[in-house]
C-alpha cells in the first residue's frame, strides 16, 4: 500500500478535501477518492473526515492508496455486438437472457466476463464484480449499454446519469390497450414490502419518472416507446404494472397468460450521451431483436384477420 503525505498551503484553504486530492493525481476520480475517505484510507491530521471537509492551512493529509484488488471474474470469449468503442467508452447491444454483471457465487457467462476478454482496461469504480458498468438493464431486457473503460470516463458518465442528461429510449409490448397517445408516470419506486424480491410503487420510494408514447395499438396489446428520466430498478416494468398495463412476457410483474416470448418484451433501443472526453453528443440506435419484432408482426397479422 502506497503512503502519501501532503501539507495544505494557504492557496488551497477552504477547498473541499475530495476536490483538492483529485487535483494531485489525474488518475484518481472524485468518486474513488470519496470512497477512500469513507473507508478511512485518507485522514486529515490523523483523523477521518467527510468528503466535504474544507481544507485548513497546515492540515496534514495522509493518503494510503489501496493495493489493486485482484479480479476474481474470469474473461470469457463471447460474440459481443459492439456498436462503438474508443479509448474511453464502449457501447454494446446486450442480448436477452444475459446477466450484465456477476454476483457472488455466479461469476460466469455475464456481459462483464465477455468485456474482460474483449478489453482489459475497464473502470474499477463499481468494484471487482462490476468493472466498467455505469448502468445496467435487466437480464431479460435486450439493448444498448454504455461501458466506461477508465475511472474518469466512468465518473463523467455517472454524473450525466445523475443529472438526467442521458437519452434512454426503450420499446416494448404491454398488455391491454393504452388510450392516451402520450403520458408520464411519476410514481416513487422502492422495495415491495410484501415481496422483498420485487420492486413496487411505494410512498417512501425514490422518485421515478417514465415517459411513454404509443406506437401502435392492437386488440389486447399496445406497442409503446418509453423514455427514462430516472433509472430505478425495474422502473418500466413496475410503472407499467402500476397503471394496469404490465409488459408482455414479464415473469415477475406480468400475467402468466401472455405472448410467446422468453422474458419481458422490452428493448433498450436508443442510447445517447456526451462523450466523457470530448463533450460531443453521441447517439446510437439498434433495431428490435427478432423475438420482439416477430411479436409485432404477429399482432399486426391478427389485427388484419380480425382475431
Amino acid at each position: 500500500m502506497e503512503m502519501i503525505d501532503n501539507i495544505i498551503r494557504s492557496e488551497t484553504v477552504g477547498e473541499r478535501i475530495d476536490k483538492y486530492i483529485a487535483s494531485l493525481d489525474n488518475d484518481w476520480s472524485r468518486t474513488q477518492i470519496q470512497n477512500w475517505l469513507k473507508n478511512g484510507f485518507i485522514t486529515v491530521n490523523g483523523k477521518q473526515v467527510k468528503p466535504n471537509y474544507k481544507c485548513e492551512e497546515g492540515d496534514r493529509i495522509t493518503i494510503r492508496v489501496p493495493d489493486p484488488v485482484e479480479l476474481d471474474v474470469e474473461p470469457e470469449l463471447m460474440d459481443l455486438d459492439i456498436y462503438y468503442e474508443d479509448q474511453d467508452v464502449l457501447v454494446v447491444n446486450k442480448p436477452r437472457g444475459m446477466v450484465v454483471h456477476p454476483a457472488p457465487g455466479h461469476t460466469k457467462g455475464t456481459l462483464v466476463n465477455g468485456l474482460l476478454y474483449h478489453c482489459n482496461d475497464l473502470s474499477g469504480i463499481n468494484g471487482v464484480l462490476r468493472p466498467g458498468i455505469v448502468h445496467r438493464i435487466d437480464k431479460d431486457t435486450s439493448g444498448l449499454l454504455m461501458v466506461a473503460k477508465n475511472d474518469l470516463a466512468h465518473e463523467q458518465l455517472a454524473n450525466q446519469l445523475a443529472n438526467k442528461e442521458i437519452t434512454r429510449k426503450y420499446e416494448g409490448i404491454v398488455h391491454g390497450t393504452i388510450e392516451e397517445n402520450f403520458g408520464t408516470i411519476d410514481a416513487p419506486i422502492g422495495r415491495d414490502p410484501k415481496d422483498r424480491q420485487k420492486m413496487a410503487v411505494v410512498d417512501n420510494g425514490k422518485q421515478a419518472i417514465t415517459h411513454f408514447r404509443v406506437i401502435e395499438r392492437y386488440q389486447s396489446y399496445t406497442y409503446v416507446e418509453f423514455q427514462l428520466e430516472t433509472g430505478r430498478t425495474h422502473q418500466i416494468r413496475v410503472h407499467m404494472k402500476y397503471i394496469g398495463h404490465p409488459l408482455a412476457g414479464d415473469p415477475k410483474y406480468g400475467p402468466k397468460k401472455t405472448l410467446p416470448i422468453a422474458g419481458q418484451a422490452l428493448h433498450a433501443k436508443i442510447l445517447g450521451f456526451h462523450h466523457p472526453r470530448t463533450g460531443d453528443y453521441m447517439e446510437f440506435e439498434c433495431p428490435l431483436p427478432d423475438d420482439v419484432s416477430n411479436l409485432v408482426q404477429m399482432l399486426k397479422k391478427r389485427e388484419e384477420i380480425g382475431l
